[in-house]
């Protein structure tokens, strides 16, 4: 990896204030991007948008990146808009690291308005008009799941300038640390660090690391007893996870539970707490959840909730949670009338996953696990999108080096976005649930027991395309290609003979309900997901007849 630093942000950041105090700090040098276009168009950039339109200024940006990107030891401060395209993101993350500056709207306009120093028309409208915070906001909202791509998120609104200088500064040598590290290891296999606000941790993705499990632990914290937690579909896992802390000096006791999620309920709950009880578990000793998303959401749940919280170990078996249930704290069990509505928030204080393992699943297990990492490809990442739709053989047949990074690649989105938005107070985490509205209730109408999680998701997916499609945002062609990359693996697309009435109504329940209105997540093209309140019902109500079709 080159050395580079990308600045990112919205406009009011103070990227450029900013980047020029972090290239003084490095000894780096300094190289604005609007600068850039501004030299090599021999204009002003309002003149450039003025004469030329806005289609030249993206390509002249896209040029006067790659070209800066192809240099060493710069801080580079670039333009608010510069994320939207793709092939931006790609030339940033492949020439150094990328850091946003992340800034409340009001705080946008805040620092907008007094002082004017913002220049060009990427500004200026947004502070014309009888609403300019109403204009910060849209704008903001449709770039902030670009933003989300950076390594490292920075929060300026109650910071001065040189101590986000600072952050950045102590972002690079934590990251640099990290690639060494990794490169020295000669494995690669740590897909990102989460950052959150009860401390940092690694989600490592590899083959054959298991074994390494107790060695793992005691490099991030020493506990004094692990508690496992998994069941009768992955028992051998769970012993072999046993058996790795117990060589790392982790005393170990292990409870396995029935497979299913008609078992991720109170009752199996209050069975653990009653084990965890007898063996006279404490504060100071660990939750370990060996399986996939059932044990995980449930050992988790478990763990924030017995003796006030103990530490807790991810260790996902099964593809799904591997990329997305593991990673990111959240834990629940389900009632009668619903999914997921009795959970707490508990962050791990490690994630290990063992691709290998993945070789012991069945194949339609295996086959609705991908439907997530699909899912991050469609809401954030188009060139994971392709990857998956041109290496279909490889990743399917579990090619050790290429299912493995897609892997880690989509574990580490879920990581940057929980990163950024830990406890979905911003709305950025909850685009993570693109699909999930109408998956969760076709599981709930069915029981649990015709769909997997992955593939009711990809049912749901496909409603939330469909929707798209309906309001405007999503083409015909896009749509296509989302029906195509998931029938390609397998996954089912729609939901013949269910009853819509039943879905609607479990619908009514689901946790993204806020004021009786359900809160959509919906694509505004590939890659780039929005949340929507205002879906009209006759839409959702067609949706759902089609989907549902005999």
């Amino acid at each position: 990896m080159r050395e580079n630093i990308f600045i990112t942000g919205f406009s009011g950041a103070g990227k450029t204030t900013v980047s020029r105090d972090v290239a003084r700090q490095m000894g780096w040098t300094y190289v604005d991007i609007d600068d850039e276009i501004v030299k090599a168009a021999g204009k002003p950039i309002d003149v450039i948008f003025r004469d030329d339109g806005e289609p030249r200024f993206r390509e002249i940006e896209r040029e006067r990146l790659a070209a800066v990107a192809a240099k060493d030891r710069q801080v580079v401060s670039t333009g608010g808009g510069i994320v939207v395209d793709e092939r931006n993101i790609e030339v940033m993350e492949q020439s150094g690291i990328v850091v946003c500056l992340e800034v409340r709207p009001e705080t946008v306009l805040k620092r907008l308005m007094p002082s004017g120093r913002q220049r060009g028309p990427v500004v200026r409208p947004l502070l014309q008009g009888p609403d300019p915070l109403a204009k910060i906001r849209a704008m903001k909202a449709q770039r902030q799941v670009c933003y989300a791509r950076a390594h490292w998120t920075v929060h300026t609104d109650r910071m001065s300038p040189s101590e986000v200088a600072q952050e950045v500064v102590r972002a690079w040598g934590l990251l640099s640390k990290q690639a060494q590290a990794k490169s020295a290891a000669g494995t690669g296999d740590l897909a990102a660090m989460v950052r959150t606000a009860s401390g940092d941790y690694p989600v490592w993705v590899g083959w054959g690391i298991l074994p390494e499990l107790g060695k793992r632990v005691k490099s991030v914290f020493s506990p004094g007893v692990a508690f496992i937690v998994t069941d009768e579909g992955v028992r051998s896992h769970g012993r072999a996870a046993q058996a790795s802390l117990e060589a790392a000096g982790v005393p170990s006791h292990v409870f396995i539970m029935p497979s299913g999620e008609r078992n991720k309920n109170l009752d199996t709950v209050q069975h653990v707490y009653t084990w965890l009880a007898e063996r006279k578990a404490e504060r100071g000793h660990a939750v370990v959840a060996v399986g996939g998303g059932v044990v995980g959401d449930l050992a988790g749940f478990v763990a924030a909730t017995y003796l006030r919280g103990m530490s807790f170990v991810q260790v996902p078996t099964s593809l799904l949670s591997m990329m997305d249930a593991a990673v990111g704290g959240k834990t629940a069990v389900d009632l009668p009338a619903g999914k997921n509505l009795v959970g707490a928030f508990k962050q791990p204080r490690l994630v290990l996953s063992d691709v290998a393992v993945l070789s012991t699943l069945p194949a339609r297990e295996l086959r609705a696990g991908w439907a997530e990492a699909i899912k991050h490809g469609l809401i954030m990442d188009e060139s994971l999108l392709r990857t998956f739709e041109t290496k279909a053989p490889a990743i399917q047949s579990l090619d050790r080096a290429v299912a493995s990074e897609v892997i880690r690649r989509s574990a580490a989105i879920k990581a940057n976005v929980v990163s950024q938005d830990e406890k979905e107070t911003l709305g950025l985490r909850m685009l993570l649930n693109y699909g999930h509205t109408m998956g969760h209730a076709i599981e709930q109408v069915t029981g649990y027991e015709r769909y997997l999680h992955g593939e009711a998701v990809s049912v749901g997916m496909m409603g939330a395309a469909m929707l798209s499609l309906g309001m405007g945002m999503l083409s015909q062609k896009d749509v296509d290609r989302q029906r195509a990359v998931l029938e390609a693996y397998g996954l089912p697309t729609s939901a013949p003979g269910l009853d819509v009435d039943a879905v609607r109504a479990a619908m009514s329940v689901d946790k993204k309900v806020a004021g009786g209105a359900i809160r959509w997540v919906l694509l505004d093209g590939i890659g780039r997901a929005v949340s929507r309140r205002d879906v009209p019902e006759a839409l959702v109500r067609s949706t759902l007849e089609a989907l549902c079709r005999p």
